[in-house]
């Protein structure tokens, strides 16, 4: 089991470095007490339940943040990995994110302190936090995507795994997926519904794929999308997108684009990237 603890000045992103690292399969939570840590990974190991968890810890926990150092020792004793990624930023940044958002600081909620100052504050209760952090992370002149680039970089070891591709089939009789990010229309082939022996089947069985890719309008269409796939996805990966759904649709979602999604997914995959395929409409009735 490893945990990760992350912890920083309040306005330096970890809400995002959560969101990150869930992204990347972790089990996150937000605003424990570090008291309770120590608890929950014992929970965990006894239900054998969480692999990777990501926990956010910092100054809104009051008092109970003080309990800090003794959840460290405790989370050693039972010999849990523990790590401790620390999110900074510069006073001027932290300042100015409060002011867009317009959100009070922890330590200034009483309204008698003012954001300086309780960032000064904050600094001065984390500075042994920070001295004993595995990670530290500036994000001051960071993007949301830069930061995300970051956290997969230091917790993925295959960084194209970081975003997960959807291969999608679907029927346009049935509405085209709102949630598609690329969409490939392949009405235009023949189709295998008007070949008697192919008509019951679906594009998972082989004789239907190989008729499908039996024509060379199929291979050349084929060929043309997956290059512009293959120039877009390190892109959309730079861009730190964490989910990519590419629509592959025909007329009843059966056929054709079942065909065409399942040989793209395994494309993909061969690329080094995670993906999967979703028949949205494999099993509606003819």
């Amino acid at each position: 089991m490893e945990i990760i603890i992350i912890t920083g000045l309040s306005g330096a992103g970890k809400s995002q470095a959560a969101n990150a690292l869930e992204d990347i399969g972790f089990f996150c939570i937000d605003n424990m007490p570090p008291s309770l840590i120590p608890r929950f990974a014992e929970m965990s190991l006894q239900l054998n339940r969480y692999n990777n968890v990501a926990i956010v810890t910092d100054v809104r926990t009051g008092e109970y943040f003080k309990g800090f150092f003794d959840a460290m020792d405790e989370l050693k004793r039972i010999e849990v990995d523990c790590k401790i990624l620390f999110l900074d930023a510069s006073d001027e940044c932290i300042e100015r994110r409060y002011r867009a958002t317009r959100r009070k600081h922890p330590l200034a909620s009483g309204g008698n302190i003012s954001i300086s100052d309780a960032i000064q504050d904050e600094r001065m209760m984390l500075k042994p936090v920070y001295e004993l952090a595995n990670y530290r992370i500036d994000t001051t002149y960071l993007s949301v995507a830069e930061l995300k680039d970051r956290i997969v970089s230091l917790f993925l070891k295959n960084q194209n795994f970081s975003m997960l591709v959807r291969c999608m089939s679907f029927g346009y009789k049935y509405g085209v997926p709102t949630e598609a990010d690329l969409m490939l229309d392949v009405r235009c082939l023949p189709n295998p519904f008007y070949v008697d022996e192919l008509k019951e089947k679906t594009g998972l069985n082989p004789e239907v794929r190989d008729y499908v890719f039996s024509f060379d309008n199929t291979r050349e269409l084929v060929r043309r999308f997956y290059d512009m796939i293959d120039f877009l996805l390190p892109l959309y990966k730079k861009e730190g997108k964490s989910q990519l759904i590419i629509g592959i649709g025909c007329t009843g979602g059966k056929h054709r684009s079942v065909s065409i999604a399942e040989d793209l997914c395994d494309h993909i995959l061969k690329l080094n990237y995670s993906c999967g395929v979703i028949h949205r409409d494999i099993n509606k009735l003819l």
